[in-house]
């Protein structure tokens, strides 16, 4: 897959670890026990001796964040221990070991490598302007967005920003909300077939953000909308590269940018259904068929020109 990439000038950024654990593994406790990161370690040493020279980018983990809060608060995700806070957190400081780990045996064997993180970012905004909803937003805007980074700030070359849409914020007394008292509360008809916001702006706020409070060069590795009918896909990727160039033109580090994603995909708890695909996958007899909006986003790549309005 590497060499037929780069056979047609595309270049290669490698996951190390997207989620799934061997079963082993996860009886062994997973990341909450410590001595995951160890075997985490040689699992990416083999793969760096056996195909590090081929590699310049690396991301040993994708969405650490995503993981914690599906896994260790929300549940959803094995080893769906809900609200487990001591729990998230010794598989949060188990993430971070192993990625630190990661990065200095990637840089041992080759110096030049670039290592960064996948981050999911939300854009956060009070679902009402109660002083009780505005310190939840802040509190979450560490604890989301970047506290991983933030760990992790001396031992990363490039940042990975992953954006989909905008959480609305509300205190929920009754503890019925996502998280015990904390609930999102979106209103939007603009939405994903997966019930997001869809919320351009969103993006230009984070890369904003992680451009000042870490100055480094940023990619983002995942953008994209769950569209079965593919009606809204173009606008989609076109708005929010709108407000990715506005972030540009203001001094944001900006490399590149991954559409998620290229195939319709298995998309977790949620199995098949949700279409994020540039190109739609007949799931019986396996045939692609390329959707309009992959062709409108094959022009901007190649004329590297967005439309003005």
């Amino acid at each position: 897959v590497i060499r037929s990439l780069r056979a047609r000038n595309i270049e290669p950024f490698v996951t190390l670890w997207h989620w799934t654990l061997p079963l082993w593994i996860a009886e062994q406790g997973g990341w909450e026990n410590e001595k995951t990161v160890s075997s985490f370690v040689c699992f990416a040493e083999k793969i760096i001796q056996t195909i590090g020279k081929e590699i310049t980018f690396w991301m040993p983990l994708n969405e650490p964040g995503t993981f914690i809060g599906m896994s260790y608060i929300q549940g959803a995700f094995p080893p769906q221990k809900r609200l487990r806070l001591f729990a998230a957190n010794r598989a949060f400081k188990n993430l971070m070991r192993a990625y630190r780990d990661t990065y200095t045996l990637i840089h041992t064997v080759h110096p030049n490598a670039q290592v960064g993180m996948s981050h999911y970012a939300v854009h956060m905004i009070p679902a009402e302007k109660t002083l009780l909803n505005t310190l939840l937003v802040k509190l979450l805007d560490y604890i989301r967005n970047w506290r991983f980074l933030d760990s992790i700030n001396k031992t990363n070359d490039f940042i990975g920003i992953q954006f989909y849409h905008t959480d609305h914020i509300a205190f929920k007394p009754l503890f019925n909300g996502r998280w015990g008292l904390i609930g999102i509360q979106n209103s939007s008809k603009d939405t994903s077939d997966l019930g997001w916001d869809i919320y351009p702006n969103g993006i230009y706020h984070l890369l904003k953000k992680a451009s000042a409070r870490y100055n480094k060069p940023i990619y983002i590795t995942e953008n994209g909308i769950a569209d079965a009918t593919d009606t809204k896909r173009e606008r989609f990727i076109h708005e929010h590269l709108r407000q990715v160039h506005q972030a540009i033109t203001e001094g944001v580090d900006i490399r590149g940018y991954f559409y998620w994603s290229l195939l319709d995909n298995f998309e977790w708890d949620k199995g098949f259904w949700p279409r994020f695909g540039l190109i739609h996958v007949d799931y019986q007899t396996q045939t692609r068929t390329i959707r309009d909006s992959a062709r409108a986003y094959a022009n901007i790549c190649k004329t590297n020109t967005l439309d003005r309005e």
